[in-house]
């Protein structure tokens, strides 16, 4: 493994180091390790805690749409391949398709979202809030963490079409593959297990 001076030595050579090889921006990594940091953490107290009321987690969750997730899972991967597109789109220059592409990752992010709120509008309907049960807590917090990441991205992904530069629209697309990411992870964890 390269040492941090290795690294140094490297960029001064000129010689492309393992950071150069990130897609995007550094900084935007940082960000990224970090929200998976803490939604794991928050996945992880969520199966701690579901271990000591199996019974009462599995009720719970038989509250949810199970049907809406499956198809947001599509919806988000879906989306997240149209990013991926866009990205090609923008190294081959293809602004026009680049932003169409962005577009129909950015609808595909509000279709996710109006798919949520209805299964948050049905709970709330059924008396279900985030003090129900402990199960509850942590699918609102947790989802609706997610929700706001998805909402993040859709505006990032909406800046970085603006100047259409195959770097921004990287970046840009690397946060939303975390969204998918996570979501991804979500899925099994609040609706299936």
């Amino acid at each position: 493994m390269p040492t941090a001076r290795d690294l140094m030595e490297e960029r001064a050579e000129g010689r492309p180091t393992l950071l150069d090889e990130l897609p995007g921006e550094l900084m935007m990594w940082v960000l990224i390790v970090s929200e998976l940091v803490v939604f794991g953490a928050g996945l992880a107290a969520f199966l701690a805690v579901r271990i000591t009321d199996p019974s009462g987690f599995a009720e719970a969750q038989s509250h949810l749409h199970r049907a809406g997730a499956g198809v947001n899972t599509i919806v988000l991967v879906t989306s997240g391949w149209l990013a991926a597109c866009a990205v090609q789109a923008a190294e081959a220059g293809h602004i026009g398709r680049l932003r169409s592409l962005v577009a129909g990752a950015i609808a595909l992010g509000a279709v996710f979202l109006v798919i949520k709120a209805a299964e948050y509008v049905d709970l709330a309907a059924a008396g279900i809030s985030f003090e129900t049960h402990a199960f509850f807590t942590f699918s609102y917090l947790l989802t609706g963490f997610h929700a706001a990441h998805v909402i993040a991205g859709m505006i990032l992904l909406a800046v970085v079409a603006v100047p259409g530069s195959p770097r921004a629209v990287e970046t840009g697309a690397a946060f939303w593959h975390m969204v998918d990411l996570v979501w991804v992870l979500l899925f099994p964890v609040v609706y299936l297990l």
